[in-house]
């Protein structure tokens, strides 16, 4: 990726909280659908914005395992947990 002077001051990805990621990326749809930057800086911020969404859905996936979800048992208290999703 080029580093243009928005993009060498950006913080790393990995630093990123889930939430200051999103903020991110949501600002490099707007500015790329507002067709306001050049073809370079297109392609700088889709490659930018792209590995934001990757670092997003790896968050929501680490934190969608830390999740456990109450198994009842028959008499209706609890049994147990198990990780979310699984029955």
């Amino acid at each position: 990726m080029t580093d243009t002077p928005e993009t060498a001051a950006a913080p790393a990805i990995a630093s990123l909280s889930f939430e200051a990621a999103m903020g991110e990326l949501e600002t490099i749809v707007r500015r790329l659908e507002s067709g306001d930057v050049s073809l370079e800086e297109s392609v700088t911020l889709y490659e930018r914005g792209h590995a934001l969404r990757g670092h997003c859905e790896a968050r929501l996936a680490a934190a969608q395992a830390r999740i456990e979800q109450v198994s009842l048992g028959a008499d209706g208290g609890p049994a147990g947990t198990t990780p979310f999703g699984e029955s």
